[in-house]
C-alpha cells in the first residue's frame, strides 16, 4: 500500500524542534507540503528549525495550492489546514497529517483520512524507525506540544509502552 501524506505546519514545527522530521519521508512514499503551510512556517524568525528545514531540505515537498476549495473554505480553518484539506479533497488517496481539532473534524466529515503527530510517532515505533515512543512524546511536550495525559497514556498502550 502506498502512503501519501499532506503535512500541516504543527507536525512540521514540533518534529523539526525534536529532530524527528526525517520520519515523515521515512514512513511514507510521498510527502506534500502545501504552499499555505509554507507561508505559515515562514513567518517565524530566521533561526526557527521548521523555517530552516522548509527552505532547505523541505523545498522538494512543496506543492502550490492556488485556491482553497469552496467546500473546505466553508469550514473556516486556518490557511495551512485549508491548503492541506484542499490538496487532499482535489487529490484523493492522500492522508492529512495535522493536529488541529477543527481541521480533524472537517477531515473526518469529508472522509479525508487523518493522522496526528502522535500517530506518526506510533507508526514509527510499529515500523521500527524509533526504539520507543515515550521519550519522543516527552520531547514533544518539552517543546510545547499540547496533549492530555490520558491521550498520551492511551497512545503508549497502543504500542505496549
Amino acid at each position: 500500500m502506498t502512503r501519501q501524506w499532506v503535512v500541516n505546519a504543527s507536525p512540521l514545527i514540533v518534529l523539526t524542534k525534536i529532530n524527528q522530521v526525517h520520519l515523515l519521508s521515512e514512513l511514507c512514499d510521498e510527502v506534500v507540503i502545501p504552499s499555505g503551510v509554507v507561508q505559515e512556517i515562514c513567518i517565524a524568525p530566521d533561526n526557527d528549525p521548521a523555517k530552516l528545514w522548509i527552505l532547505n531540505e523541505g523545498t522538494i515537498y512543496i506543492q502550490d495550492v492556488k485556491q482553497i476549495d469552496p467546500v473546505i473554505a466553508a469550514w473556516g480553518l486556518g490557511l495551512g489546514e485549508s491548503h492541506v484539506l484542499t490538496w487532499i479533497y482535489n487529490n484523493p488517496g492522500y492522508e492529512a497529517i495535522l493536529d488541529d481539532r477543527a481541521a480533524k473534524t472537517a477531515a473526518l466529515a469529508l472522509e479525508i483520512p487523518v493522522r496526528g503527530t502522535l500517530g506518526v510517532i506510533l507508526l514509527a515505533k510499529r515500523e521500527g524507525k524509533v526504539e520507543a515512543a515515550k521519550p519522543i512524546f516527552e520531547q514533544l511536550i518539552q517543546v510545547g506540544f499540547r496533549v492530555s495525559t490520558q491521550v498520551l497514556e492511551s497512545a503508549l498502550r497502543l504500542v505496549d509502552e
